[in-house]
């Protein structure tokens, strides 16, 4: 059963049987928003980019995102840059892989990104979303809806921590400015 979540939900990445999750995917989806024009309504090309930052004790540690598709660990794992977009409310666009049993113990928290290489803002964007599937067995556990558009260009997404001997995702949707996962640093911090 999925979860929609709100901005500043945390759940519990536990399978609904008790058991520990031991690898999720971070799905991220959107579509391009029609505009107006004087020829009718039409449609451009979003290209946003899923990014995941590993941290050890508020220290960034590792990245994973479109240039660098493998952590160091080989814990997580990007499945490609979509320079598109197109998935809406289906599938997912791009996605991250992370096997929660490899992380190793030091590192304490995954901060997820997503952000317009080109610049586009997220007015230019519709149906995009976020959610936690797990990688076992496919199940959908939780989704977080990126509502309405804005005049930026990034969003500190969610967060997947270690709670206890587990795990927790809590949705952030924090709006930002930037084109690269570097740009963002300062907007994440706040969060960890």
């Amino acid at each position: 059963m999925t979860v929609n979540m709100t901005k500043g939900q945390a759940i519990s990445l536990q399978k609904s049987d008790g058991g520990t999750l031991t690898a999720v995917r971070m799905g991220l989806g959107w579509q391009a928003a029609p505009r107006r024009g004087l020829f009718g309504s039409r449609t451009r090309e979003i290209d946003l980019d899923a990014s995941a930052v590993l941290f050890a004790d508020k220290q960034p540690v590792d990245v994973v995102f479109f240039r660098h598709l493998v952590s160091d660990d080989g814990s997580v794992k990007h499945t490609g840059d979509n320079l598109v977009g197109g998935a809406g409310s289906g599938g997912d666009d791009e996605a991250i892989l992370v096997d929660l049993q490899r992380v190793p113990v030091h590192i304490d928290q995954i901060v997820f990104t997503v952000n317009s290489f080109t610049g586009q803002t997220f007015q230019e964007v519709q149906n995009a979303f976020c959610r936690i599937v797990d990688e076992t067995n496919g199940q959908e556990l939780a989704r977080y809806t990126l509502d309405g558009g804005g005049q930026y260009t990034a969003q500190i997404m969610a967060k997947v921590h270690r709670a206890g001997s587990g795990w927790q995702m809590t949705a952030l949707g924090n709006p930002a400015n930037g084109r690269t996962f570097q740009d963002l640093m300062p907007s994440i911090l706040p969060h960890l």
